[in-house]
């Protein structure tokens, strides 16, 4: 039988941090992209939930989490992570992160190493230095209401191309509005993240598993973000870990393919790699 998905609320110093949980066993975190929130995992979370206990959490500033009192950084997110760890009184956890998530959940393996038993990152983008000064001119520019409510357009069409259907697109919408009339969070956070990313990342010492879906990677380039050849400082700063390349994943991989995502992390987190 499926495993009942429930939410709840961890209270921090910066506001309330959603969450959703369920199914019985080890643990496992997953976070998610910006700007959506833990709906990105919604049809992923029931299939690992079957053997693991799956925790979905929505980043402080997304979602129904609280907006924090000030633009947080990579290492201000991966405080809440360990904050919902020790509230659920988890001592070392298995994460998948995706996009941002990805980033977050690489620092948190590498600045608390003793928490994390395997890791799983996600469409991890190369940035460098045009790719942080593209990112922090969206967040100049932000997500602005607009008196003839255009901005709801605009949403429902930055997708689709590859969004695939309404109620997906919809869902999306909802998680992008959350965002409007608010500082971009997690586009500062990584614009000032990025850059260090491939040293911190060389930092992690845990077993992991890196996922690309390649329309995803090629997405970004066509829009100016990333190059896709530049995702490859992963594996420069990650030699070690296994990779699994899905040719058509797009960025709403999670929500798209989440059998064949869920297939690749349980023989992934149920491998003897150490």
């Amino acid at each position: 039988m499926p495993q009942p998905i429930k939410r709840a609320f961890l209270d921090t110093e910066d506001g309330q941090i959603l969450y959703r949980i369920g199914g019985e066993g080890e643990p496992l975190l997953l976070l998610h992209m910006n700007p959506r929130s833990s709906d990105e995992y919604r049809e992923l979370i029931p299939i690992l939930a079957q053997k693991r206990r799956v925790i979905a959490m929505d980043l402080m500033g997304f979602g129904d989490s609280d907006k924090p009192p000030r633009l947080y950084s990579v290492a201000d997110y991966a405080k809440t992570v360990i904050a919902l760890l020790d509230e659920l009184g988890i001592e070392k956890t298995c994460i998948l992160g995706n996009h941002t998530g990805a980033f977050v959940s690489g620092e948190v393996a590498a600045a608390y190493p003793e928490r994390v038993e395997k890791l799983i990152v996600c469409n991890v983008a190369g940035f460098g230095e045009d790719g942080k000064a593209d990112l922090m001119r969206r967040f100049d520019e932000g997500f602005k209401i607009k008196e003839d409510g255009s901005h709801l357009m605009e949403r429902w069409l930055a997708r689709s191309r590859y969004v695939g259907s309404a109620e997906l697109n919809h869902r999306w919408v909802l998680d992008d509005l959350k965002c409007f009339g608010h500082p971009l969070y997690a586009v500062w956070a990584v614009g000032n993240y990025c850059l260090d990313a491939p040293e911190r990342f060389k930092l992690i010492q845990c077993p992991t598993l890196i996922i690309w879906g390649i329309d995803d990677m090629e997405e970004f380039e066509r829009l100016g973000l990333a190059k896709a050849k530049d995702r490859f400082f992963l594996s420069q700063a990650l030699p070690k870990a296994k990779v699994v390349e899905f040719p058509g994943g797009t960025i709403c991989m999670m929500n798209q393919i989440p059998k064949e995502v869920a297939k690749a992390v349980t023989e992934f987190l149920d491998s003897s790699l150490v």
